[in-house]
């Protein structure tokens, strides 16, 4: 019984990629843009707290949190071969990462 019911959602739930609908293929584009636009908006953080060397009011322990949080969301990806995933939440981390480190050293 549950090779029939693993049979079933492995013919069901999986599309080809690209997708054959058109707004499906626009979803895909727009959630690797926003994969790589989202990390890419944090570098103003970034370039404050090293150019200035100040990090005063950023929170370390957050931002670390933060790029821990995104260990299991990288695994997830992995695990299911969702490039989106493992590439936004890659640079999310590696992101929450450098500011965490900057709001220590400064």
């Amino acid at each position: 019984m549950h090779h029939l019911h693993l049979h079933k959602r492995m013919r069901t739930a999986t599309e080809p990629y690209p997708a054959s609908s058109k707004w499906k293929r626009i979803l895909d584009a727009l959630v690797y843009s926003a994969g790589i636009i989202g990390p890419v908006a944090a570098f103003p953080q970034l370039i404050l707290i090293y150019a200035g060397q100040d990090a005063s009011g950023v929170s370390a322990v957050s931002w670390f949190g933060w790029a821990l949080l995104d260990i299991p969301w990288i695994l997830y990806g992995f695990v299911h071969k969702e490039r989106p995933i493992m590439i936004t939440y890659t640079l999310w981390m590696l992101i929450n990462f450098a500011v965490g480190i900057g709001a220590v050293i400064y």
